[in-house]
């Protein structure tokens, strides 16, 4: 599958690596549907790269749904599907946690992925087909003890991910998540001190190159992991005994 022609999907599209993807998918030829909760900053990538903005809380499963179902009507299809919108909860000790602040990391990193399969799944069946990437973390395969939230979050997702593969792959539907190690964007500015002797950074480029790869060629269940020494490869989990 080429991005060429075909309509993409892309949420927490107004900055970062979500921008980043638009635009290189937008670039490639598609059309593409810019989602973010801050309205502003989806109409500024989406008038930068032709494309569409919606504002949508993807938290909700109304939020979500209703921003899918403008998307496709829009456009008349949806091919492509990048789930990428997530945040920090940001608290390394769960005895100060913050519930409320809880409550919403868990909201945008795992509710809105679920959210986000369930609205898209129906349009991309109708489309003939197409692929959902999700956006994890390397902090979805290793410990990350600055946010332990944030973490298992990101490891939900690569569960979710997995599961589902065999299944929507049986209906024409590729899946995978991608698990970026730290990319150069403001998302990660919390932790740029505790960060300063990690060594090299991903930029948004890189993590948008490999993005569309996987959308567009890419294998059912991948766990795609990128690091800032190497080419992206999968993931191996090793097997249960």
């Amino acid at each position: 599958m080429s991005a060429a022609g075909r309509v993409a999907v892309v949420t927490g599209g107004g900055n970062g690596i979500g921008a980043a993807v638009a635009a290189r998918l937008a670039a490639e030829g598609a059309g593409v549907v810019v989602v973010d909760r801050d309205g502003a900053a989806a109409r500024r990538v989406a008038g930068q790269i032709g494309g569409t903005a919606i504002r949508a809380d993807l938290a909700t499963p109304e939020g979500t749904a209703t921003a899918f179902a403008r998307a496709e009507a829009a456009y008349g299809r949806i091919d492509l599907v990048h789930l990428n919108a997530g945040m920090l909860c940001g608290e390394p000790d769960l005895v100060r946690l913050d519930l409320d602040k809880y409550r919403a990391t868990m909201g945008v990193n795992v509710d809105a992925v679920v959210f986000g399969v369930r609205a898209c799944v129906p349009a991309l069946e109708r489309a003939g087909g197409g692929a959902v990437l999700v956006t994890s973390s390397i902090a979805g395969l290793t410990p990350f003890d600055l946010d332990p939230v944030y973490a298992m979050t990101k490891h939900a997702v690569v569960g979710l991910v997995r599961a589902l593969a065999d299944g929507l792959h049986e209906r024409g539907i590729r899946i995978a998540a991608l698990c970026p190690d730290f990319v150069d964007t403001g998302f990660v500015q919390p932790y740029r001190g505790a960060l300063a002797g990690a060594g090299q950074m991903l930029t948004v480029d890189a993590v948008a190159a490999a993005a569309v790869t996987e959308l567009t060629a890419g294998r059912p269940g991948t766990v795609l992991v990128l690091r800032p020494d190497r080419a992206p490869y999968p993931y191996a989990f090793a097997p249960v005994d």
